[in-house]
């Protein structure tokens, strides 16, 4: 078997482990389990856990990059923007693992606003930021530093996700739904022009 191959069988068997019981249940033994390897020819495909997790949680970013890609294509700009949102919340409730991991948890490769963002080194935020410049250059968002604006969308979007998952919400997962849609609308008008 190839060595991508093999490394692909390891990505897959890791996302599978991490999609079912979170970052703790990724451990080279499992994986090892799982692909019919010795844990020891893990590392020939990865130098240690934190570098695979990295991997895992790399490739979660450009996932939900790609859906919000596809759904930025055409059409007016605020619903975009708002369809951008709703696959945020779509992706942290189908996986809350890989979620929490990629924004929720402290971790040394992290971005930090503000300076990797304006560098565009999120593929997530860059999709955002360039959608907020959109709005603003066809007249339908209130100047302001785009990337400060897409910051705030996040942390809307993203708190609301958070406190619903904490269990701070009385509402079923429709109404959850209907609440964030509703209130994301309304931050919205504060930006429009």
């Amino acid at each position: 078997m190839s060595a991508p191959a093999t490394a692909d069988r390891i990505l897959r068997a890791a996302r599978a482990l991490f999609e079912r019981g979170g970052a703790q249940a990724v451990s080279m033994r499992r994986i090892a389990q799982a692909v019919g390897l010795t844990p020891m020819a893990i590392y020939r495909h990865f130098p240690n856990r934190e570098a695979l997790l990295q991997r895992i949680s790399d490739d979660s970013f450009q996932e939900i990059s790609r859906h919000w890609s596809a759904r930025n294509e055409g059409g007016d700009v605020i619903a975009r923007l708002l369809a951008i949102q709703q696959i945020y919340l779509d992706y942290a409730l189908a996986h809350p693992h890989l979620f929490d991991h990629a924004f929720s948890m402290p971790r040394e490769q992290a971005r930090r606003f503000p300076e990797d963002f304006r560098a565009r080194r999120s593929p997530t935020l860059n999709v955002v930021a360039d959608v907020v410049i959109e709005a603003q250059q066809a007249g339908r968002l209130r100047p302001g530093d785009a990337w400060d604006i897409a910051m705030t969308l996040w942390a809307h979007t993203h708190g609301l996700i958070v406190l619903y998952r904490a269990g701070r919400f009385s509402y079923d997962e429709r109404e959850f739904r209907n609440f964030y849609q509703a209130s994301l609308a309304r931050l919205l008008k504060g930006i429009e022009v």
